[in-house]
């Protein structure tokens, strides 16, 4: 494996930008804590199907150079490139401030994701459970929950996520945009190989668990070729529903998403770019909600209807996912069930 260097593109918050004169020191991993008071984050965005979300970490060790997530470490003063994947934050008090949420009358038993942001599974995850002992909360709660990882150590909760979906209710997606181990190693560096986390699917499946893959982001030019192979293996392993999300490239994204891409692969780079501009209406990004999460023009369209033949033809689930049950309840009140927040307006 390679050495890892700093690399980071300037951040536009920062009044200063370090660039090195000769190589740049090797980057290795820093753990820093975050004091925040508050443990559950509010979606506003219409793209994304859930309210609140739970991010034990912030920064991810994975280091997938598409994540959409890269810039907001710059809000913290690092930068989106190499400190995005080494310089990783910890909420160590995110279980006791989940169960305080939880106390509060205005909580309603929501669901809530894991994670809205950087992966909730990523390596440092199993040696400080963080994500572990949140989900404690959640089943001492009966609070319904979902999950989007791409790490396989979310194998070791199998049990505890099948209990969550006996009590209450609980989905495990996985993000896999590649079966070709070289492809995923090039651009999702230091995540966990597709054939692992087709494994750990399957042992969260046979826990009881509804699972699912989400084929995200989907790199046209590169990853869609893999569109078919991808639902047919995650069929195999469990899973019962499928979705797709194009390729985003927000703010610094673009630059490491880029220079990952020619690097790693040189002979496809300006054909994936062409690509993706097609999507893109020429550009690489577009930011406008309802647009950002999927495509235009006649590629993107047969990208679709590439996975809408194969989704349907392996018998995933054409049905949206049901609402989360009432069952949320405080631990020693009896018969104190809540309706979520929806239901009652």
């Amino acid at each position: 494996m390679a050495i890892l260097r700093v690399e980071n593109p300037p951040n536009p918050w920062a009044s200063s930008f370090v660039e090195y004169l000769g190589e740049a020191p090797r980057a290795s991993l820093e753990v820093f804590e975050d004091e925040t008071r508050e443990i559950l984050s509010r979606n506003e965005s219409p793209d994304v199907p859930f309210r609140w979300s739970v991010n034990p970490y912030r920064g991810c060790y994975h280091g997938c150079a598409y994540c959409y997530a890269r810039p907001s470490h710059e809000y913290l003063g690092f930068g989106s490139g190499t400190d995005f994947e080494r310089k990783i934050v910890v909420k160590r008090k995110a279980p006791g401030l989940l169960r305080r949420a939880f106390e509060r009358p205005s909580w309603k038993g929501e669901l809530i994701a894991f994670s809205g942001d950087t992966d909730c599974y990523q390596p440092l995850e199993a040696s400080l459970e963080l994500t572990k002992r949140c989900l404690e909360v959640c089943l001492e709660y009966r609070n319904p929950i979902g999950v989007v990882t791409k790490s396989a150590l979310v194998e070791r909760d199998a049990d505890l996520l099948g209990r969550i979906s006996r009590e209450a209710s609980c989905s495990v997606m996985f993000s896999i945009p590649f079966l070709d181990e070289e492809s995923a190693r090039a651009i999702e560096s230091y995540a966990p190989s597709p054939r692992l986390r087709l494994r750990a699917m399957k042992a969260v499946h046979d826990a009881g668990v509804e699972v699912g893959v989400l084929i995200a982001p989907v790199i046209p030019g590169l990853s869609d070729r893999e569109i078919p192979a991808v639902l047919k293996a995650a069929r195999e392993a469990g899973a019962t529903r499928a979705g797709i999300v194009a390729l985003r490239l927000p703010g610094n994204v673009e630059g490491v998403f880029l220079g990952r891409l020619r690097q790693a692969m040189p002979d496809r780079a300006k054909r994936v770019e062409a690509r993706i501009r097609e999507m893109r209406g020429g550009r690489l990004y577009d930011p406008r909600f309802g647009s950002r999460m999927r495509g235009q023009g006649k590629y993107w369209a047969g990208i679709e209807s590439v996975f809408e033949v194969w989704r349907r033809k392996l018998g995933y689930d054409d049905a949206p996912s049901e609402p989360a049950p009432a069952t949320f309840r405080r631990p020693g009140v009896k018969g104190q069930t809540y309706l979520p927040f929806a239901a009652e307006n």
